[in-house]
């Protein structure tokens, strides 16, 4: 893990869009890039700025295969508090050659979930691991979604929440989240 402090919250932006774009464009063309990403307020500066470097030009996602990192459990991928929706509203809608058959997001609505987490990790594994994930820094200290006092080293599983329900700040109008994801 690496940590880069910068002046402001833009300029973090940038600078992350721009790592994130020039790994993307070093990336051998005979294999997809694969790139794992998170939700909440922290990466929207980001997946702006690489939404503007997508329009511009400078970084093509067309080889591009993403992984989310979490999802709720019970909400269906349309409601607004979904990460699937959130993904699509702040960042995949906003991509000139993004595929939509290489956006993987859990699904919140699977019959069995533990079944669900175990195929993500398998395709995860299909494609030789991620190349690159970019993480946030939650309020309460969580570290890309790893709740307080859980393993940095977890995988793809079902998880309570340790907080209360949060009100989600994207939802209209705010509510609580769901108690798993």
């Amino acid at each position: 893990m690496r940590v880069v402090i910068q002046e402001n919250y833009e300029k973090m932006c940038k600078w992350a869009a721009n790592y994130i774009a020039a790994k993307i464009n070093a990336h051998p063309a005979d294999k997809p890039f694969v790139l794992g990403l998170p939700t909440g307020s922290s990466p929207i500066g980001v997946y702006r700025e690489l939404a503007r470097m997508n329009h511009a030009g400078e970084v093509s996602f067309a080889n591009v295969v993403t992984f989310n990192m979490d999802e709720y459990l019970g909400l269906p991928r349309e409601h607004d508090q979904s990460y699937w929706y959130f993904m699509h509203d702040n960042f995949f809608n906003h991509l000139v050659d993004m595929k939509p058959e290489n956006i993987n997001i859990l699904n919140g609505m699977c019959a069995d979930p533990e079944a669900e987490c175990a195929a993500y990790e398998a395709k995860i594994a299909s494609y030789g691991g991620i190349d690159l994930f970019m993480g946030g820094i939650g309020v309460d200290g969580h570290l890309a979604f790893n709740e307080p006092f859980t393993s940095l080293t977890s995988r793809t599983g079902v998880i309570p929440r340790r907080c209360p329900p949060r009100r989600c700040p994207w939802a209209s109008p705010p509510s609580p989240t769901p108690r798993r994801c």
